[in-house]
Formats: structure tokens, C-alpha cells, sequence
């Protein structure tokens, strides 16, 4: 069954996190760092910090378009897996 990739890729020169979904993480990191993605074409410097696997595509991006609409401190408890530390009401 194929699987579906949520990223986070971050730069620090432009303190920037980056989210998408693929279907081959691989493939897509090396269009990231190669400057065939357009946004991340700005800095070389982009580093993987988190992933989480979906099994359906429309899962993936459920979770993807969520991620968007998150701030970069949520990001960060996120990646450091410190969520638990969040006072959502």
C-alpha cells in the first residue's frame, strides 16, 4: 500500500520551516536542496526535522494543510516532541 510523507524541512539562515507531503521523501529532499522547488530554491542550507506517515493521501494532506496554519513555536514543540507542554483550549 503506498504511503504518504508529512515533512518539515527547516533553514536556518532564513529561520524558516518548510511543510509538504510526498509519496517519496527521497526523491523530494534532493528537489529541495538541488533548487527545483521554487520557495526552498532561496537557500541551500534546508534540513530534514520531522516526518509522520499516512497511509491515504487525503489524510496527509489534512494533516499537511493543519501544519500550515500552525506558528513557528507549535512547529517547534512539534519537532521536539514537546507538545504535551501546550495549553490548547
Amino acid at each position: 500500500m503506498a504511503s504518504f510523507i508529512v515533512y518539515i524541512i527547516y533553514s536556518e539562515s532564513l529561520d524558516i520551516y518548510y511543510k509538504g507531503y510526498t509519496n517519496n521523501l527521497e526523491i523530494r529532499l534532493e528537489q529541495h536542496l538541488s533548487g527545483k522547488s521554487q520557495f526552498t530554491s532561496q537557500t541551500k542550507d534546508w534540513c530534514l526535522v520531522f516526518t509522520r506517515s499516512f497511509e491515504l493521501k487525503s489524510e496527509a494532506l489534512k494533516y499537511e494543510k493543519m501544519l500550515k496554519r500552525q506558528n513557528h513555536q507549535y512547529l517547534k514543540w512539534l519537532i521536539d516532541g514537546d507538545l504535551n507542554e501546550l495549553n490548547i483550549q
